[in-house]
């Protein structure tokens, strides 16, 4: 129950709500920060398996037309050593050495090249056209190594069609193993191109073919002077030949645009292959998503802080108001001094403290003598001044923080005494009658003197039960003052065997 109350209080608390009102869109804050965080994750996942599923799809897809391709060049290696193969007519012997993979789309040239350079069989061709290809790179590099296989060459512009291609080749070894020359089949890099196209990277993604050596092949979007140039010896790149394949966020060389690369070697080639998306690109649906979020979280919570402060503040002023009415409802407002209700409050709390520890408790109940004739002869104005008069003196005549001048009704008042015994009471009494003795009310041309009071004292006795019967007994021995002449402080007698007629006077 007290834990109910204290929370009820808590609540009631403009400092509480302010509190809440401050908590509560800071937590928002914090969750819609979490969830923004969240979503710029699932962007980032989001934009990593796009480019894992590129890659793959490109990688195959490329690495299938290559072996196909390169079938057809392993044939016709094979196919040139068949016996007989010298003496057929050039047109069969066109149709025996190339197959139809010959007049692919995508495919640029196809020749067997012999040793010293010259076209020997033109696939494209019957008679071959002419054409010397002895300072080619790949037909230098097959002259010089017998063991090299499928050589995959720097791009290349065609001397027969004027296209850019690149080239693939394969030695052809004569009977004693010595160089015959090459086998080259070329793959326009329009297919590369056509190939990227096709894939939608954002503004400032891109896709890119590399041999291993750094050299690029093709690029997306598709620029002439990108083609050919080397990043070898770049961080990217050393990071693309780093791994067989991998992902990570980096800086191009090219145009110093941040993107995250996924990379693979494309099957057992010796091509690398990249696909990068810039990170503005990957987190431009985010930033647009956080900023919608986060203005109107924002906007939300400056709405929430502006509420609970206002409310605060009405609670505030709530509490200040029934404060101020409290505190009307327990004083006097003709004399500012408490009223009757803070007195019975105050009394009940001081009787019970005196009857508990023992110490002396002292009440003096004071009355104006003869004021119903300053009402009649002056008036009710003056009679207030007489009261406002009465309620300075009696509050001037006590100086401890314990000690409570009150009044009672019309013109009655009550000094409640703690800790106060008879003498400490009697002194007490002497001062109100030597204050209220100088009370003056100029306007109505009364003088010092004029005004007096009539006192009745009482302490607690043997058969007082309850703090109702110490205030009757100090009534009532203010009413014996009274008929003995006013002007004067009579003491309750202390025993409960002395009648109130018995009184004494101080």
């Amino acid at each position: 129950m007290l834990l109910l109350q204290r929370l009820a209080r808590q609540f009631r608390s403009a400092r509480t709500w302010i509190g809440l009102g401050i908590l509560a869109p800071l937590g928002m804050l914090v969750i819609s920060g979490l969830m923004l965080l969240d979503l710029r994750r699932d962007a980032w996942d989001k934009a990593e398996q796009t480019s894992r599923n590129l890659l793959q799809v490109i990688e195959r897809d490329i690495a299938r037309n290559v072996e196909i391709f390169d079938l057809s060049i392993q044939a016709v290696v094979d196919n040139l050593h068949a016996p007989g193969l010298d003496a057929v007519d050039p047109a069969m012997r066109q149709l025996v050495l190339f197959d139809r993979a010959a007049t692919a789309r995508d495919l640029g040239v196809m020749l067997v090249i012999d040793e010293r350079g010259d076209i020997v069989v033109d696939a494209g061709a019957v008679p071959p056209r002419k054409g010397s290809y002895a300072d080619r790179e790949y037909f230098q590099v097959h002259k010089g190594r017998a063991d090299l296989g499928l050589y995959v060459g720097r791009p290349i512009v065609s001397r027969l069609t004027g296209e850019p291609m690149l080239p693939f080749s394969r030695r052809i070894a004569k009977p004693d193993g010595s160089f015959g020359g090459v086998v080259l089949g070329s793959l326009k890099l329009s297919y590369f191109s056509r190939l990227f196209d096709q894939i939608g990277l954002g503004p400032e993604g891109g896709i890119n073919l590399y041999l291993r050596d750094g050299t690029r092949i093709m690029r997306y979007p598709h620029e002439a002077a990108d083609i050919g140039v080397s990043i070898a010896g770049s961080s990217n790149f050393e990071r693309f030949v780093s791994a067989r394949n991998g992902a990570f966020i980096g800086t191009s060389v090219r145009d110093g645009v941040e993107r995250h690369y996924a990379f693979t070697q494309v099957g057992d080639l010796p091509l690398v292959l990249n696909v990068a998306l810039s990170t503005r690109d990957v987190e431009a649906e985010w930033r647009a998503k956080a900023l919608g979020i986060g203005a109107t979280v924002l906007i939300l919570c400056g709405l929430t802080i502006g509420l609970a402060l206002l409310f605060g503040r009405e609670l505030s002023r709530r509490a200040a108001v029934e404060i101020k009415l409290a505190h009307l409802s327990r004083t006097d407002t003709l004399t500012g001094l408490p009223n009757r209700r803070q007195f019975d409050e105050v009394f009940a709390q001081a009787w019970k403290s005196a009857r508990r520890t023992g110490k002396p408790l002292s009440l003096l109940i004071v009355d104006a003598d003869h004021f119903k004739r300053y009402n009649d002869r002056y008036g009710h104005a003056v009679g207030d001044a007489v009261l406002k008069g009465l309620a300075n003196g009696l509050a001037g005549s006590v100086h401890r923080p314990n000690d409570l001048v009150s009044r009672i009704g019309g013109e009655e008042f009550a000094l409640l005494l703690p800790d106060t015994d008879e003498a400490g009471a009697l002194r007490i009494a002497e001062a109100v009658h030597a204050q209220v003795a100088a009370l003056t009310v100029g306007s109505a041309g009364i003088g010092a003197g004029a005004v007096t009071v009539s006192i009745g004292l009482a302490l607690p006795g043997d058969r007082d039960a309850e703090a109702s019967d110490l205030y009757r007994r100090a009534d009532e021995a203010l009413y014996v003052a009274k008929a003995r002449g006013r002007n004067r402080t009579e003491r309750a007698p202390s025993t409960g065997n002395e009648r109130i007629g018995m009184l004494r006077v101080i």
